[in-house]
């Protein structure tokens, strides 16, 4: 894992570091939705659930099912397509638009459980 100034100026990030944010998103997010993290923070008061929330918090996880998977296929692409894994450039921008459709899902999650909390 390294960062280092490239010959024209500019940086070459390895990529491992985006596709270890990949995975930690990935990570975060299905602890989130399927873990049991996302219900407990929003709809659980000490021992007792809301099950009207945890209804409505299903709901957001379906809604940030769409850019999960668009996420997935993403970087799953950067890796497995030869024209983008041997581009520097293109391989980073690949797994750099992956991590942000990470968080966009997160990001659904976390004003769906807004919303079904309320």
């Amino acid at each position: 894992m390294q960062a280092r100034s490239r010959d024209d100026g500019g940086w070459w990030i390895s990529p491992v570091i985006p596709t270890v944010a990949n995975c930690a998103l990935i990570l975060l997010w299905v602890f989130s939705g399927f873990g049991g993290w996302g219900e407990a923070a929003f709809c659980a008061d000490g021992e007792t659930r809301d099950l009207r929330c945890a209804g409505r918090f299903d709901d957001a996880i379906a809604v940030s099912l769409v850019p999960a998977v668009v996420a997935a296929v993403i970087a799953v692409a950067a890796w497995v397509l030869p024209r983008i894994r041997r581009d520097d450039a293109r391989l980073d921008r690949t797994l750099t638009i992956s991590a942000l459709v990470w968080v966009a899902a997160e990001a659904v999650l976390f004003v769906g459980g807004m919303l079904a909390k309320a």
